[in-house]
């Protein structure tokens, strides 16, 4: 029986890069209680954490082979650009960094940290893939991904684009059909979903990771 690999999969949201993941043992953790429920329906055999994603890195790092960490995009991502002509003047929040460099300082395993493309030079410099950004310690290959759009800011766009913004409307088959439950309840889905990575892009970057056990398996091109 082949061993699991040890995975530590920090803001999990509802699992989008963690669906098609296999042979693996994963701890998800998540601060809302109410997202945390529909990833325990998605993933029952997850282990799921309730509470401070940053603290619980602090305190677990050691006992994976990979984490995954996908801190809040929101005061990094070029919306912050209208924002601030808006009146909505903010900091970016440094706990990306901060996970960014105490990872490639003190984790032995394979570690990857998600997030947008920021408005600013980013100060790390990251790889990256559509409108992702990703600091790690292995090399991810090039992928052309096809985005779906869930929602719009833009009160001036096209009919077609504001009505493919409508939730219901809005094809997700990745993250919803697949996992066999396609009316869970949040209060805010639309958002829960916009912040969601494809699951074939949680596939491509973690069989990055492990691409030498991944030929020996026949799972990687």
């Amino acid at each position: 029986m082949k061993k699991k690999i040890k995975v530590l999969n920090l803001y999990a949201g509802i699992g989008g890069n963690r669906k098609l993941w296999e042979n693996v043992e994963v701890t998800a953790v998540e601060y809302k209680q109410e997202i945390a429920d529909v990833y325990k329906i998605f993933f029952p055999k997850d282990k799921v954490v309730v509470g401070d994603a940053h603290q619980y890195l602090l305190k677990h790092f050691k006992e994976y082979d990979f984490i995954w960490s996908s801190p809040p995009c929101q005061s990094h991502s070029v919306c912050n650009n209208f924002l601030h002509n808006q009146g909505i003047i903010r900091f970016p929040n440094m706990k990306l960094y901060e996970e960014i460099i105490f990872l490639k300082k003190w984790f032995k395993g394979k570690w990857v940290v998600e997030n947008v493309k920021p408005y600013y030079e980013p100060l790390i410099k990251p790889q990256t893939i559509g409108r992702h950004c990703f600091w790690a310690n292995f090399e991810i290959l090039e992928k052309e991904i096809d985005y779906i759009e869930i929602g719009t800011m833009n009160r001036n766009a096209s009919k077609e684009t504001q009505r493919k913004a409508i939730i219901r409307e809005a094809q997700v088959p990745e993250l919803i059909d697949l996992h066999g439950l396609k009316d869970f309840k949040l209060k805010n889905k639309r958002q829960v979903l916009r912040n969601c990575v494809l699951p074939e892009i949680g596939k491509h970057i973690f069989d990055c990771a492990f691409k030498e056990k991944q030929a020996k398996l026949g799972g990687f091109e």
